[in-house]
């Protein structure tokens, strides 16, 4: 068999299948065709030396705002493509039922990235401004949570993921867990998970975090400021470890506001570590403090979380809760060619998180290439 692409001696990182060693991956017809030491460079149409770098299952974003021109806050699929080597994003419900089918038709089957996608359980989607004086919420109003539209929308596209609710001050005008419990309603009728995003109270995320069922995502656990989930004695506060314990997945989420390195600190010192890795990129953020996947995913190599832990937060875990373990986030062979590669680099390295803290790290996690169904694209930096 001659080979589309053999990436050649990189240390191969795939934490779904225990991989890590160095290892030569062999692309075929948009797939994954071999894995393995030795295969050699006549067998390849087009040979990459990667013996500099890692080799990982394509970044999954499970955090990002790409309603491009749909909303205020919405950047571009494949931009994150360009600039972090992600492959697949997940977009966390900017729209809703009202204007999914256009964020369907002109962003979604338009991206070369792959976009998955949260329906927002308020009807028009989600509403942010880019000034101040703009932000006014999409549950402003929660009439606009329509339960029976947000059911209807995912049975006409069963691929949409689950239902997203921005429960906190910012995100509407009620100061209770009312538009959780009507996406939560929604959820279980459509027989989806939830994902809800606390933030400044009110509600509390410790009001909010009961509602959560196995299998549903808390985003922004790691913020700062008021309403964070450090109790007064600086640990993550028993609603949270409770919830994990039943199945919760915690999402990072970093954002415009949403992770501070102080929590995160915290949280790793007492064993609490997100689940999945996401930088909530959108306009607002995306030219600081998030940056992207890699840059948030750096700053948890930073702050001591292991490189293999990194990397498994932001490709197989999220692959798993997307039901889609079987065809992302691996580097299974006959799975589709969706690969990242990456590179160590070592020296000063300035973060800030996003209540205006530095740290400088000796370790930048640097994208090189990504390989999208097959086909080899050289990507930049997201810092």
């Amino acid at each position: 068999m001659l080979y589309d692409l053999l990436l050649k001696g990189g240390h191969v990182v795939d934490p779904g299948r225990g991989i890590d060693d160095v290892a030569d991956v062999a692309v075929e017809g948009g797939r994954v065709a071999a894995l393995s030491t030795g295969i050699r460079e006549a067998s390849a149409r087009k040979v990459l030396d990667v013996r500099d770098a890692i080799v990982v299952p394509g970044l999954i974003d499970f955090h990002t705002h790409v309603f491009e021109r749909g909303t205020s806050i919405g950047v571009r699929a494949d931009a994150l493509l360009a600039a972090d080597g992600v492959t697949t994003v997940v977009d966390a419900g900017s729209a809703g039922a009202g204007n999914y089918r256009a964020f369907r038709t002109y962003v979604v089957e338009k991206s070369r990235c792959r976009i998955l996608a949260f329906l927002n359980i308020a009807f028009p989607g989600i509403f942010h401004g880019t000034t101040p004086d703009l932000r006014i919420g999409e549950l402003t109003d929660v009439r606009v949570c329509n339960i029976a539209a947000a059911v209807q929308m995912v049975a006409e596209y069963p691929d949409l993921i689950g239902i997203k609710v921005r429960a906190n001050f910012d995100g509407g005008g009620t100061r209770d867990a009312v538009p959780v419990l009507l996406a939560r309603r929604a959820a279980e009728e459509a027989g989806r998970p939830m994902m809800v995003h606390f933030g400044a109270p009110p509600p509390l995320g410790e009001e909010l975090i009961p509602l959560l069922r196995p299998g549903d995502f808390l985003t922004h656990v790691f913020r700062g400021g008021s309403g964070n989930l450090l109790g007064g004695d600086g640990r993550p506060v028993p609603q949270l470890v409770e919830a994990r314990g039943r199945g919760v997945l915690l999402d990072l989420g970093h954002g415009a506001r949403s992770f501070s390195f102080q929590t995160a600190r915290a949280m790793l010192s007492s064993g609490v570590t997100p689940d999945i890795i996401s930088s909530d990129v959108h306009a607002i953020c995306i030219n600081g403090p998030a940056y992207g996947l890699t840059t948030t995913m750096s700053k948890m190599l930073n702050l001591g979380m292991p490189l293999w832990d990194v990397i498994r937060a932001a490709t197989w875990v999220p692959a798993s809760a997307l039901g889609r373990a079987e065809e992302l986030g691996t580097l299974q062979t006959g799975t589709p060619a969706d690969i990242t590669v990456l590179r160590v680099e070592k020296g000063r390295f300035p973060f800030r998180d996003a209540v205006g803290e530095e740290l400088i790290g000796e370790r930048l996690l640097r994208p090189l290439w990504a390989v999208v169904g097959g086909e080899l694209t050289p990507v930049g930096v997201s810092q």
